[in-house]
């Protein structure tokens, strides 16, 4: 705990939020409330006039969101800690937080007492970035990276879900049969299937076939 309670300004256009996270943080002994705004400008304006230790911003704001004022504020400072709270904590909500240079993300429906923590890291961490579901959406965002296909690995996938083998893919798109059995390996490799029918029902599941061809075989 530092000798000077951690300055804290509060963003968010529901005064009853505002009021009770402000409660909420003026309970900690080494925290105190130094503004509140409701809006992007309003934010903006209060971190120039305050010079608060960290920003506690909602995402969706009225003129704007909380990664605009994120992204101002870290313009001007690189040592002010930035927290977005939203009710939408999604996948790409928490990347975008993150590259906008946020300390950290948390969603409504956590406990307040992780958003002091989060408060706490920031202040003293502020281009640490620290979310409770970033290494799950980390891990979805590398396994669906490791499956994307290029364009013409999709076509042949296409063409195996049609039934063709490799010498009549290749025919059919121009390529020499060993070209296309090494389109098929790297799609195989991709889905992490071992044969057409393991590759097909992956890429049914993640979205990549919408159907397969009654004539399709292993």
């Amino acid at each position: 705990m530092t000798d000077q309670p951690i300055r804290v300004l509060l963003v968010d256009d529901h005064e009853l939020i505002r009021t009770g996270l402000s409660g909420v943080f003026e309970l900690e002994a080494d925290m105190t409330i130094a503004g509140v705004a409701a809006t992007v400008s309003e934010a903006i304006t209060s971190f120039d006039t305050l010079a608060p230790d960290v920003v506690v911003t909602d995402l969706q704001l009225q003129d704007g969101t909380g990664l605009d004022v994120v992204r101002a504020v870290r313009k001007q400072s690189t040592t002010v800690g930035l927290v977005v709270l939203t009710m939408h904590s999604g996948d790409d909500q928490i990347f975008a937080a993150m590259e906008a240079g946020a300390s950290g993300f948390v969603g409504k429906d956590a406990p307040s007492a992780e958003v002091i923590r989060a408060a706490r890291h920031a202040k003293v961490s502020p281009r640490s970035f620290v979310c409770t579901g970033l290494v799950g959406a980390m891990m979805r965002r590398t396994a669906a990276e490791s499956t994307r296909l290029t364009d013409r690995e999709h076509e042949v996938l296409l063409l195996l879900a049609d039934g063709l083998g490799a010498a009549a893919i290749g025919d059919k798109l121009y390529l020499s049969e060993s070209t296309a059995k090494s389109h098929i390996a790297r799609i195989y490799q991709k889905l992490g299937a071992a044969n057409r029918a393991q590759a097909l029902v992956t890429a049914m599941r993640i979205g990549l076939l919408s159907s397969i061809a009654p004539g399709g075989r292993s």
